[in-house]
């Protein structure tokens, strides 16, 4: 999964090399630094992620006003970390980006799964209605059930859904 997210990022900033880490940090801090937002990420390792608030603040970066910030608790116990960090997943869903962790995995501060977080938003950021933007110049592929979808895009086949079992039993 963050193999894949991070491929869809790279599509979208288009540059042709592959999005790192620490762009992701940068955008974040960026983002939140244009919003008047005083939290910040140093990595994916960062303790104050537990909390919940940095995710929060970004949310309410990239859609104004999208977080209540009423039903935003102070941090510092279990149950205030996970309550925020719940908040936080369901409304990044809400605006579009499609988070795929846990709360726990932010509570915990499971580095690879919060790089998800950070960057299924910067995906939403950089197309806001991904699902109504057609991608003509990809080559889109899902895996599923050790089955291959590829959905190719060529003026000469005729038939333009391959489904290829890459089962090897």
């Amino acid at each position: 999964m963050r193999a894949y997210t991070l491929s869809i990022l790279s599509r979208l900033a288009n540059t042709g090399s592959p999005i790192i880490e620490k762009e992701i940090v940068q955008w974040v801090n960026s983002k939140l630094s244009a919003a008047g937002k005083t939290s910040s990420l140093k990595n994916f390792n960062d303790s104050a992620i537990a909390d919940g608030k940095i995710v929060i603040d970004l949310i309410d970066s990239i859609k104004e006003g999208s977080i209540n910030y009423d039903l935003v608790r102070t941090g510092g116990t279990e149950e205030d970390n996970l309550a925020n960090a719940k908040y936080a997943i369901s409304m990044a869903r809400k605006i579009g980006a499609r988070v795929y962790a846990l709360p726990e995995d932010i509570t915990e501060v499971k580095p690879k799964m919060v790089m998800t977080v950070f960057a299924c938003m910067m995906a939403l950021d950089y197309i806001p209605n991904m699902d109504s933007v057609p991608n003509q110049n990809q080559e889109p592929i899902a895996i599923v059930n050790d089955v291959t979808i590829n959905n190719t895009n060529s003026h000469n086949n005729t038939n333009s859904n391959n489904i290829n079992n890459t089962n090897s039993n």
